[in-house]
């Protein structure tokens, strides 16, 4: 099993992990291709900081004796064996049908001559 990585700490925490910062946060921004006032720059980095240092909280809690895992409970398939049964014949299949054509459904055209 790989061994877990060392908690990186908070944003802010060492001196070579910084707070992100606007400049970050705008070039994050231009790679997402979302535009952002710089009303909205002065808002966000804050925010991503804190969104940061919260994952790097959950990182210390984590150890390389707890495995990880995608569900708290075990799960299991909820689909039925693909079983072969008897099922209907054509003629039983289109009998209530209001039309048919070459032993299919007819069903008013939708779309113009176009196809």
């Amino acid at each position: 099993m790989p061994e877990t990585p060392a908690p990186i700490g908070a944003p802010g925490e060492h001196p070579d992990q910084p707070a992100i910062s606007r400049e970050e946060v705008s070039h994050l921004a231009d790679l997402a291709r979302i535009e952002l006032t710089e009303e909205e720059l002065d808002h966000l980095a804050p925010q991503l900081s804190v969104i940061l240092e919260s994952i790097a909280s959950i990182r210390e809690v984590a150890s390389a004796d707890v495995p990880p895992t995608t569900h708290t409970l075990p799960l299991t398939n909820v689909f039925r064996h693909d079983v072969v049964v008897p099922c209907l014949t054509s003629e039983q299949a289109l009998g209530g049908a209001p039309e048919v054509e070459q032993q299919r459904f007819k069903v008013p055209h939708i779309l113009g001559d176009e196809q």
